[in-house]
């Protein structure tokens, strides 16, 4: 799971005429970006990052001196290894680690996976795929997860659609 690539932004277009991007920033936002230099392998080297005051940001790479360049980039996430990311407290996690994992119940029961993690202000919220591409949602909590790890998500079948 170390070596996993993680989403914190994606560029969502050219800003201006010198090479800037626009950024969706995802997580912590800008303050999450900015500790980050190279990104996707090392193919984007940040020289400057700043807030766009609307929730996102604007971004100059190495890489990129022009429009076409800057444009050229629309919709490429920026990754870094989940090992440069910080330490985590007990009892936190980033929501990429439970991003792909199967889901079973514990009764040992196939569910799914796990194909997003949302937060809409009361808990986080985990959203599985079963097999037949129907989704449905669960609250993060003791009684509706079980537990997790890096192989698997336990879920309670009360929760199950």
């Amino acid at each position: 799971m170390q070596d996993k690539p993680v989403t914190l932004a994606a560029v969502a277009g050219a800003h201006g005429v010198a090479g800037e991007v626009r950024l969706k920033l995802f997580g912590e936002g800008l303050e999450g970006l900015r500790p980050h230099k190279s990104f996707n392998g090392g193919a984007l080297t940040l020289s400057k990052v700043r807030s766009d005051n609307k929730g996102g940001a604007i971004a100059r790479f190495a890489e990129v001196d022009d429009r076409t360049a800057a444009e050229a980039l629309r919709g490429t996430a920026l990754t870094v290894p989940r090992s440069a990311l910080p330490a985590l407290e007990e009892g936190e996690f980033y929501h990429s680690d439970l991003l792909d994992l199967p889901v079973i119940t514990d009764t040992g029961d196939e569910v799914g996976r796990v194909c997003a993690v949302d937060n809409f202000g009361a808990t986080d919220i985990v959203e599985i795929e079963k097999p037949d591409g129907k989704k449905f949602m669960v609250p993060l909590t003791e009684q509706a997860v079980r537990s997790w790890d890096d192989e698997k998500l336990t879920l309670n079948p009360d929760f199950l659609e």
